[in-house]
């Protein structure tokens, strides 16, 4: 019984699709809730869920819609142990999805705490930097909330060490920068630019 997220940006987000009997069905989003979605995170070693999604959000599945009206408790290990009902009135419009924590997550390196220093970002196995000529205060701003660092002070440059690169652009206060708009790995946005830091105003561990 297997079960896997299609249309995202990563194996850790999109359309939850489950197989049953060699045919990949969808869940419906009626009483699709976040312990719900933690339980597909947790089954996909994808962390814990940051957002569950309903209508169709990571476009329209195909094949059987599977489950419907949900209700899982958070902990279960496996989707298929939660009560849910065979009989249902949707249709792929009101395909459910969820985003994973492991999609994206960050830290900062090098600095006097956890709430400073360059910008890493763990993206599809492996750690990256981020690159400064898109980095402005909104952004940092963004990082350090997402941290739990308060806002952002300063936004120091440093060097690229690492294999990949990451840009990001929020055009408002975004709950993570996962929510911004982003480009990984392509080359012109990040011509000649130094690796992203900053130094919010909150300290952590």
């Amino acid at each position: 019984r297997a079960l896997r997220l299609a249309g995202g940006r990563s194996r850790c987000e999109g359309r939850v699709e489950l197989e049953q009997e060699g045919t990949w069905g969808t869940v419906c989003d009626d009483g699709w809730d976040m312990p719900d979605a933690n339980v597909v995170c947790r089954q996909l070693q994808c962390g814990h869920a940051v957002r569950a999604h309903g209508n169709a959000a990571f476009g329209h599945g195909h094949g059987p819609i599977l489950r419907d009206e949900v209700g899982c408790e958070g902990h279960e290990q496996d989707l298929w142990e939660c009560p849910a009902t065979l009989e249902h009135d949707c249709s792929h419009k009101e395909d459910a999805g969820v985003v994973c924590s492991e999609h994206q997550e960050w830290r900062l390196s090098g600095g006097r705490d956890g709430c400073a220093g360059r910008v890493e970002v763990f993206f599809r196995g492996t750690w990256s930097t981020v690159c400064n000529n898109t980095w402005y205060d909104m952004e940092a701003t963004v990082l350090c909330r997402t941290l739990g660092c308060g806002d952002a002070l300063q936004r120091p440059a440093f060097g690229h060490t690492l294999p990949g690169k990451m840009v990001y652009l929020c055009g408002s206060l975004q709950p993570s920068l996962a929510q911004c708009h982003w480009t990984f790995n392509k080359s012109a946005p990040c011509y000649q630019s130094w690796a992203a830091g900053v130094i919010c105003n909150g300290t952590g561990s």
